[in-house]
């Protein structure tokens, strides 16, 4: 052919040898090699690791950002659990940073600008408001944010009429039992004990409300010491980003919100558009929050990621229950060479990896953890769980939840309708996902616990006190069909 470059060219692309093909590997192929421990308990590991550079959480698991898996219920459930949810961005800017405020409402030492009503208010529109908010009861104040009572869902019940004012069934300012900007946690407590009500509002000299601390909150701080909060005591949570359209408007608005990490959503990271945003974003909001990049496969691709300013890589072409790029595209890495490859590259720069997708039980937690990753992210396991979104339909006599992936079908049509944008920038014209059904499960907490339990186990039968040395201390062998039909129970019937 006229002008085609000869093979003995350096610039032809030369044929690919079988030879040069090498080998990776996913969590089923290999097995943690037992090691010499000092362990007497796996109570005894430490499980706290980061999110990203400047986030930490209590246990390695995190919730995926897509819309049949986190919400604002799931982030809640996540965070209290010790880990983090990303809410998905496949909602308008509006919708979504009412969603990281709900997370940010639902626990506090103090919240800081609590729900209120103007006197005039009639119960039908507190009660409107209480449920619209998700609350129990409303401050009743004027118009320079004087105190003047509260309304309980308890007053609204004794009163029938809707019409009737709220001033007419609150609880007065006089009444009140009330604290100082000041109060610490343990004097509200003991005020909120003494006085045996529910609700402790924080006034000013002046009578301006300072903000509201509750017995709920209070006590569901002790009793999860290690739920993850930011630096005011809210639960911290995180929420995703696109690289295109309205990507930085929403990451301002996402970051006024107090959302604590931002997570660039493409299906393909190791791309310049991607990179490209990413230096924008960075640009864009400095220092005031993590951003965590991705999905990559390549050390090559997390390390881009990493010098354009991500504070985490999340690392998964592929391996999700509901993905079908290797299939349809023919393109991806099995997920365990992926992470020790990725994790390997970013060790250097300090930038934490997630491992994306492909965890099925604990042991593949622990394996992920082992191949060098600082948290996993979930999406099948809590598919199906009573936080995550969606109906619960019945089908064949079983009670399911919809679970997809975000690039099947139904979920690119979803977000057409949402986002307006040019579709061939942003949708495959295939699928490279698929939508089901699953059963319902567990509440989120349980299996958060679950998937801990079996990482604890890995831990210590690795003599690894903690996740960064179960990323250094961690062996691994490689096992054949007959070794992985070996480890799962086997010569049994099952009752």
């Amino acid at each position: 052919m006229r002008g085609a470059a000869p093979r003995s060219d350096p610039s032809y692309p030369q044929p690919v040898r079988s030879a040069e093909i090498r080998v990776a590997l996913s969590y089923d192929d290999v097995m943690l090699i037992p090691q010499r421990s000092g362990i007497g308990s796996r109570a005894d590991v430490e499980t706290r690791t980061r999110f990203s550079r400047g986030l930490e959480i209590a246990v390695p698991i995190v919730s995926a950002n897509m819309d049949t898996i986190t919400d604002s219920n799931m982030a809640i459930a996540m965070a209290r659990a010790g880990g983090i949810g990303v809410i998905h961005r496949f909602l308008s800017v509006d919708e979504q940073v009412a969603q990281v405020q709900r997370v940010k409402r639902a626990e506090a030492l103090v919240i800081e600008d609590p729900h209120s009503v103007g006197p005039d208010a009639t119960l039908t529109k507190v009660q409107a408001e209480a449920e619209r908010h998700g609350v129990t009861g409303l401050l009743v104040v004027d118009d320079a944010n004087r105190l003047l009572g509260i309304v309980t869902s308890r007053d609204m019940a004794l009163q029938p009429d809707g019409g009737t004012r709220v001033t007419d069934v609150m609880t007065p300012r006089e009444r009140l039992v009330v604290g100082r900007p000041e109060t610490t946690s343990s004097e509200a407590l003991e005020l909120l004990r003494e006085a045996r009500v529910e609700k402790l509002p924080l006034v000013h000299d002046d009578g301006r409300v300072a903000g509201l601390v509750t017995i709920r909150d209070l006590t569901a701080r002790m009793d999860r010491p290690g739920a993850t909060l930011d630096a005011k005591g809210h639960l911290a949570v995180a929420a995703a980003i696109g690289v295109r359209g309205d990507f930085l408007a929403r990451a301002e608005a996402l970051i006024d919100a107090r959302a604590d990490a931002l997570v660039l959503d493409i299906a393909h990271g190791h791309s310049n558009h991607a990179i490209a945003a990413l230096e924008a974003v960075r640009r864009t909001v400095g220092d005031r929050v993590d951003l965590v990049a991705g999905n990559v496969a390549t050390p090559e691709g997390a390390l881009d990621l990493a010098r354009a300013g991500a504070d985490a890589i999340k690392v998964g072409v592929g391996p999700g229950s509901v993905c079908a790029t290797r299939v349809v595209a023919g393109v991806g890495v099995p997920q365990f060479s992926a992470v020790m490859d990725c994790a390997e590259a970013c060790r250097p720069l300090d930038v934490p990896v997630i491992a994306d997708g492909g965890v099925r039980a604990g042991g593949d937690v622990a394996k992920a953890v082992g191949a060098g990753a600082e948290t996993v992210m979930i999406g099948n396991l809590l598919a199906g769980t009573p936080e995550s979104p969606g109906e619960v339909v019945t089908r064949d006599g079983m009670q399911v939840k919809v679970f997809r992936g975000m690039a099947s079908g139904p979920a690119a049509a979803a977000r057409r309708a949402a986002e307006r944008e040019d579709e061939t920038e942003f949708f495959p014209v295939v699928p490279e996902g698929v939508e089901a059904v699953v059963p319902l499960k567990d509440a989120a907490r349980r299996i958060v616990a679950d998937l801990v339990g079996g990482l604890r186990s890995g831990m210590s039968y690795s003599n690894a006190h903690t996740i960064r040395e179960m990323n250094e201390k961690a062996r691994f062998v490689r096992i054949t069909p007959a070794g992985l039909r070996e480890s799962h129970p086997h010569g049994v019937s099952y009752r």
